[in-house]
């Protein structure tokens, strides 16, 4: 089954399976299946046409999925630098731009350690 561009994993749960959905986790898919009726413990493989399209439509009508939701961040993010505001500056840099500290921690966003000198073979 396809879904605003995606292929959901056939052997998954419904449930679960709409997570894959960039923009939709899993309280946005519990209340999808209970807004169309459909069976949270189904599996992608055993939905109906119907089903589908019921999700299909509600998704379309009421969420900002994938390539809209990215373009919409990359554009927030985008406007913050531009004004140069705190976080767009935090957004430049590649650093933590929600307060945390940089002092230890934050390897992910700056990246492995840079030794300074020394560590010379002779």
């Amino acid at each position: 089954m396809r879904i605003a561009g995606v292929d959901l994993p056939l052997n998954e749960r419904i449930e679960s399976g709409l997570t894959k959905i960039y923009g939709i986790g899993r309280s946005a898919s519990k209340r999808i299946l209970s807004e169309t009726g459909v069976d949270p413990n189904k599996r992608v493989k055993s939905l109906t046409d119907e089903d589908g399209l019921k999700i299909r439509s509600l998704i379309d009508k009421e969420f900002t999925v994938e390539g809209d939701l990215r373009r919409e961040v990359s554009l927030s993010i985008k406007r913050l630098r531009d004004i140069g505001s705190y976080r767009g500056t935090r957004h430049k840099l590649k650093l933590p731009a929600r307060g945390q500290r940089t002092r230890t921690n934050a390897r992910t966003r700056k990246g492995p350690k840079k030794s300074i000198g020394g560590l010379q073979k002779k």
